[in-house]
């Protein structure tokens, strides 16, 4: 399975911060280890322990090279840091050891690496802490303090600049590089998205200029028509076309990246411009809109707007033979993924006889094939007067396919 760049940058960095760690601590270990045996005079466990300690992190850390185990190489890491870091605080001082804060270190190393860690070294520090106080307040203690009287000064010293030095001038350095390196790769990330969010409203509005130059040009074509049922089969098409250029021009004008339509704006200016472009600008057309604030993929708009287009456009021609009449849209949801779509008019309707199957309407069978391409239902309400739809779809998000006839 291939890792997503994300992931690998992140993969990365921790990679990156272990192995520094443990060559610097490795490092410093191994000198502090000698500055103790041979400047500072400290027999026994301690300096011992820093040798040891040197030898075999810096083994762990070779040998990653061979396995690319990080978990293996970061758990020796941790094993051999907290049970080093506990012998030398035990052997010189307990509770009141200046290496105690190396302990402190480990637990940032932890949570460094994941929450699991963390909280896992966390626990087992909290309680080593507890048995370190509970035997140095007692009457009896684990051991004695190895570290000269002399020597515990430059010890402390010593100590303090190890603790130091992990935590800032590692951990801290590697980890703001780190910081700067996500902070850099956040902001091309959203430089990229900003481009592609440029790009995609500029092939919305390019689509949208496109279908109104079809929709144009079947203008002028119908205008050039004597037979006006020819030109009225025209001026329908050209009505389908300024009803998916709607959905482009709305998706151009948004803010947001995503590519929903908001659906009640979007079907108040489609039904406005239907009466207008079929009964003119001065019509006594009521329209009615029920819609809750829906937002729907292009997938599903496109296909929705052409069932109102076809709808409203035969009550406008056939249906309403007057100057006034009334249409109703209305569309709620009625499931997860389920919406409900009932559109109609008060007009003079047409027979139940008529169906797709019976006639050679190319808008009837357009409202049927489009409801089943929305993966819906459709059925007429006989009981009110005029033609009365009620569709149930979905909202799909797919390639949008053409219709089959």
């Amino acid at each position: 399975m291939k890792i997503p760049d994300k992931d690998k940058y992140r993969i990365q960095d921790k990679i990156d911060l272990i192995l520094k760690v443990n060559y610097s601590s490795s490092i410093f270990a191994a000198i502090f280890g000698m500055i103790c045996f041979f400047f500072l005079k400290i027999e026994g466990v301690i300096p011992y322990t820093f040798l040891a300690y040197a030898f075999v992190n810096l083994l762990n850390t070779l040998l990653y090279a061979k396995h690319n185990n990080l978990i293996l190489t970061y758990n020796l890491t941790s094993i051999l840091s907290m049970n080093g870091a506990i012998i030398i605080t035990i052997f010189s001082g307990g509770i009141e050891s200046p290496f105690i804060f190396v302990l402190a270190i480990i637990v940032f190393a932890g949570y460094v690496t994941t929450k699991v860690f963390g909280q896992l070294y966390l626990i087992i520090n909290l309680a080593v802490l507890t048995i370190l106080f509970i035997y140095d307040t007692g009457e009896f203690s684990i051991t004695e303090n190895s570290v000269p009287v002399e020597s515990r000064d430059w010890f402390a010293y010593l100590s303090a600049i190890f603790a130091v030095y992990l935590l800032g001038g590692v951990f801290g350095r590697n980890l703001l590089r780190a910081h700067h390196k996500l902070y850099k790769s956040r902001n091309e990330i959203q430089e990229r998205i900003n481009e592609k969010e440029t790009l995609l409203k500029e092939v919305h509005h390019r689509v949208k200029n496109n279908l109104q130059t079809v929709s144009s040009l079947l203008s002028l074509q119908s205008r050039a028509i004597a037979d006006e049922k020819i030109a009225n089969i025209i001026k329908s098409s050209q009505n389908r076309v300024v009803s998916m250029a709607m959905v482009h021009e709305m998706l151009y004008k948004r803010d947001d990246y995503l590519s929903k339509i908001e659906l009640k704006p979007y079907v108040q200016e489609l039904c406005d411009y239907l009466v207008r472009s079929v009964k003119g600008g001065d019509s006594q057309i009521k329209m009615h809109l029920d819609i809750d604030e829906h937002k729907l993929s292009i997938d599903t708009v496109i296909p929705l707007g052409l069932i109102i287009n076809e709808t409203i456009t035969n009550a406008l021609k056939y249906g309403i033979v007057d100057a006034k009449g009334e249409i109703h849209v209305a569309v709620h949801k009625i499931g997860d993924n389920r919406y409900e779509l009932c559109l109609g008019d008060n007009g003079i309707g047409y027979s139940e006889d008529i169906n797709p199957k019976t006639t050679n309407s190319l808008g009837l069978k357009l409202i049927y094939n489009l409801a089943r391409q929305l993966r819906g239902t459709i059925s007429r309400d006989y009981d009110k007067k005029g033609t009365y739809y009620r569709i149930e779809f979905e909202e799909v998000i797919e390639e949008f396919n053409s219709v089959d006839s």
